[in-house]
């Protein structure tokens, strides 16, 4: 019952909530979450810290960045995300973040083929 609780009460929180649905989609660092969400950078790492703590975010070093994607272990996690995830268009802070990330993913994308080049 208590994991069930603690699930609610991360979800519960705006800032770790909109975390979390990007995440759901892609891996970010704490520069691109921030640029993202336009929450601050200490604000991000805070609830970025929290949700590493609970298990649900795992982290990855790439070159002098850390990477964070969601830790997907857990069925009934992933469950509760993808519903949320399905009802985007309920929400449109959340689907702006999506909207905001997928421009951000090209830009990488663009970046990455010029140092390949």
């Amino acid at each position: 019952m208590d994991k069930l609780l603690n699930y609610f009460k991360l979800l519960s929180d705006e800032t770790r909530l909109r975390i979390m649905v990007l995440l759901y989609h892609n891996e970010f660092c704490v520069c691109q979450l921030t640029g993202i969400t336009g929450i601050s950078q200490p604000n991000v790492s805070k609830h970025l810290g929290r949700l590493r703590d609970m298990g649900l975010v795992k982290d990855e070093k790439k070159e002098q960045y850390t990477f964070y994607s969601l830790n997907m272990e857990d069925k009934l996690f992933e469950d509760i995300l993808g519903k949320i995830v399905d009802s985007i268009e309920k929400y449109p802070v959340l689907k702006s973040d999506i909207e905001k990330s997928k421009a951000a993913a090209k830009y990488i994308e663009l970046i990455n083929m010029r140092k390949s080049e």
